[in-house]
């Protein structure tokens, strides 16, 4: 069973191709790029090299946030046409849950986190059972770095944290957590895409027309767009009671 593994959720690009539980080829990048120019030939180049025709794929497997709103849709897009064109089915994963991967063998929680800017991170809580499947322990959320610390910090165990934005929120989780937190080094800040693609491969099939990214929060747009309708509506009542 041929799988293809896309994720641009973030600023890593990352495409893979596994076969079974063989991992074929792996495309990684981890620049300020456009990924919507970048994608498609990354897939191309890929596939070519590994001798793979597009109708040789089984199914797709995509990253489906949280991240970068335009890189979520992006690699959710591309992966939704793959999926229709080819007639294949189509799988998601949490952009973290790939993330947290890169902590197969911790004795512990794994913390993936993506910076949400203003003090705030995307994350959520993850272990490796007996069996070394991954599992949710925490559902993904936004919150505050500190808050997320004062959380762990009852669960009394270690804590790895992955991730590039590990530097900009490692102080406020060392000040709560103390020698409870474990940083992963630089090597393992990037999410793989071949590890993407083992998590989705006996994944259940998405409604290709239906799924829609995992954003966790609304774009900042989004809200106050909203705010701005309530508070529109608000004026109206007012209005309307004088």
């Amino acid at each position: 069973m041929k799988v293809l593994a896309i994720d641009t959720s973030n600023f890593t690009l990352g495409i893979a191709l596994i076969d079974g539980n063989q991992v074929i080829g792996e495309y990684i990048t981890n620049l300020k790029k456009n990924h919507s120019v970048r994608v498609m030939p990354a897939i191309e180049t890929l596939l070519k090299d590994c001798d793979t025709l597009p109708k040789e794929l089984n199914k797709i497997v995509v990253a489906k946030g949280p991240g970068s709103y335009t890189g979520v849709r992006i690699g959710v897009t591309i992966a939704k046409t793959l999926a229709w064109t080819l007639n294949i089915p189509l799988a998601a994963i949490s952009s973290l849950e790939a993330l947290a991967a890169n902590g197969r063998y911790f004795n512990g929680l794994i913390s993936p986190l993506f910076d949400a800017r203003r003090g705030q991170v995307y994350t959520g809580l993850y272990e490796y059972d007996k069996n070394e499947q991954l599992k949710e322990i925490v559902a993904d959320c936004n919150i505050l770095s500190s808050e997320w610390a004062a959380r762990l910090k009852e669960w009394n165990r270690p804590i790895l944290f992955i991730g590039q934005d590990i530097e900009i929120h490692r102080e406020a989780l060392s000040e709560v957590l103390g020698e409870l937190a474990v940083f992963v080094p630089p090597s393992l800040y990037n999410p793989r895409p071949s590890e993407l693609a083992l998590l989705g491969k006996d994944k259940e099939e998405e409604d290709i027309h239906l799924f829609v990214p995992n954003y966790v929060r609304m774009a900042e747009a989004e809200a106050k767009w909203l705010e701005q309708q309530e508070n529109q509506k608000m004026m109206k009542a007012n209005d309307n009671n004088e």
